[in-house]
This record gives C-alpha cells, structure tokens and sequence, in this order.
C-alpha cells in the first residue's frame, strides 16, 4: 500500500471547501491515515519548497501557504500518487481539465487549492516534514470489500 502526502491549500478553508474536495478522495476509494488542520510557519514552507528556493515564484509560494491553516494529510492505496495526480489535475490550472480539483476549484495557479507529492520518494519527505509517526494511523478499511 502506497502513502501520499497532500495539503489543501488557504483558498480551501477561506471558500468552505474542504469536505467537498476530502469527499471526492474518499469517493475513489482512498484511505486517510493522517488528517490535520494546521498554520504552516514561514521556516516549514521554506522547507516544503526548497526545490523552488532559487525561482522567481518562491516568495509568493511562500506567502500563500503561509496565509492561512491548511489540511495536511497522509494517504493511503494502490498507486495512491498516481491516482491523487490526476484527481488534482494539472498543477497550471490552464491545463486542469473540469472534473478534476484544480480545474473545478483553482482560480490562479500561484493560489493553488491542493498540494500532492510528485513520487514515492517526495511523499516520504513530505510526511516526515509534516506528520510525526504517531500520527498516521493504520486501520483496517472494510470498504475494500465493496470496491
């Protein structure tokens, strides 16, 4: 079973959109392990971001996910990464096709509305930035049954 991590971003609690957007992963069969409301300081988004450290966005990269709490969360299933990649859509909201998150929720790409790790090895980073081990939960998800 595969872990992600994946951050609703500012615009989602300022528009009420969080259990819109926590419904359609649960709708495709994706288990939370780790949920969480939290206020990320500039020194954390500093280190979420550090590939981009050298761009012209950073700043403003920074500014955003610093504006307001955000939900991070840890997710788990079958190709999890995948999945969730092309549940959020193209990160240039131009590109998110309708149905998908971005294309549904996104008004500008630099105020993105969700986060998800890009690899396995970027979903590990991730969830240790963000989530200590007691954290996660492992339980037993009976749904499998049903899909």
């Amino acid at each position: 079973m595969e872990r992600c991590f994946t951050m609703l971003k500012p615009g989602v609690l300022n528009r009420r959109l969080v259990g819109q957007i926590i419904n359609r992963l649960e709708c495709r069969g994706l288990k939370i392990v780790g949920l969480k409301l939290m206020q990320i300081s500039p020194e954390l988004a500093a280190k979420h971001y550090a590939e981009h450290t050298e761009k012209p966005f950073f700043g403003e990269l920074v500014s955003y996910i610093t504006s307001a709490p955000v939900v991070a969360m840890v997710v788990e299933g079958d190709d999890v990464i995948t999945l969730l990649r092309k549940t959020a859509g193209a990160t240039k909201i131009t590109e998110a096709a309708p149905g998908t998150i971005r294309g549904d929720f996104a008004f500008h790409t630099t105020q993105n509305v969700i986060h998800v790790s890009d690899s396995p090895e970027g979903a590990k980073r991730e969830i240790n930035l963000f989530f200590n081990e007691n954290e996660l939960i492992s339980w037993e998800d009976d749904c499998c049954k049903w899909i």
